[in-house]
């Protein structure tokens, strides 16, 4: 459980995977079977993974999502509770099993994901209105995309309508966002190829990753934070100009969760109301830390670790 002393409040809207990882030398081909290394079972999911991030880097938090009733959705829980998280607004499913993401991990650390929604599809508006007193206690509202849309727009209704900071990480990404999601949307935190996903732009490197969150912002985000791993982030910010920030260097062990905890930490910071720039600067601490570990939620370092918040 995280020690460290909670100075705001962050819900998470969003899933919660068993992870099955799998470890090889590369990542296989269409049709090709190749001989893994090592294999492991972990919490996961977006939605769970942002959740503990958030708590170990000093949030008080709740999870709103839904797991199935099997052995996997009591680990889940049982899991985020020893977190500190609170779990009211954490539903179980009658009908459909935890959702799963099959992971394979190569050697240099980049990863490929394929997920079964299961429960994390037992979400809906109607889950929103039932915990609304979840997101009436925040001051930061997660969203993702690993539950469906109707959803995630009513969670972001709901916390815009609430007054709440509204951070929408659009993963996965299979297209444009709905055009009356933006501006309901504060921080808008896509990666580099849900970035180009979003905008139909390309998006490789920091100059691209410029011309990408400016687009984001013109279609109606507040504020687009892009994130390019080991090349840093650019961040689009109220009127100002885009701004690169360098990542910390470290050898990467495992990527998986990186971007979670970076949403995580930056959630936390500013719920306890920290400069932007300051929650950007600490989140990228707290996610080149992950790397360095493997695993997706057993990978997410503390405040304490972090330092200088």
């Amino acid at each position: 459980m995280a020690t460290n002393e909670a100075r705001g409040h962050v819900t998470v809207v969003g899933s919660l995977n068993m992870d099955l990882v799998a470890r090889a030398p590369r990542l296989p081909q269409p049709g090709e079977t190749l001989a893994g290394h090592a294999f492991a079972q972990v919490a996961g999911g977006k939605g769970g993974n942002q959740a503990v991030a958030a708590a170990r880097l000093g949030a008080q938090v709740s999870m709103l999502g839904c797991v199935g009733a099997d052995p996997n959705g009591a680990q889940l829980r049982a899991g985020l509770e020893a977190e500190g998280i609170d779990c009211t607004a954490l539903e179980t499913s009658t009908t459909e099993p935890t959702g799963v993401a099959l992971i394979i991990v190569d050697d240099g650390s980049q990863n490929a994901i394929v997920i079964i929604a299961g429960s994390n599809g037992e979400v809906t508006p109607a889950t929103l209105a039932r915990h609304e007193a979840a997101l009436a206690a925040a001051q930061v509202v997660i969203c993702q995309l690993e539950t469906p849309p109707a959803a995630v727009h009513a969670a972001l209704a709901a916390a815009r309508r609430l007054g709440k900071t509204v951070i929408l990480n659009p993963a996965p990404a299979t297209g444009p966002l709905p055009a009356d999601w933006l501006p309901l949307i504060d921080y808008l935190i896509p990666n580099e190829l849900e970035a180009a996903t979003l905008t139909g732009l390309p998006v490789t490197s920091p100059a691209e990753a410029n011309a990408a969150a400016d687009a984001l912002r013109r279609a109606g985000a507040r504020n687009a934070i892009v994130t390019l791993g080991a090349q840093g982030l650019v961040a689009a910010l109220g009127e100002a100009a885009p701004q690169h920030f360098d990542a910390p260097r470290v050898k990467a062990v495992d990527t998986t969760a990186a971007g979670d905890t970076f949403i995580g930490g930056f959630a936390a910071q500013l719920a306890c109301g920290a400069d932007v720039a300051d929650a950007i600067r600490f989140a990228q601490r707290a996610a080149s830390l992950s790397v360095t570990r493997a695993g997706a939620q057993p990978s997410i370092p503390t405040r304490a670790e972090v330092g200088g918040a």
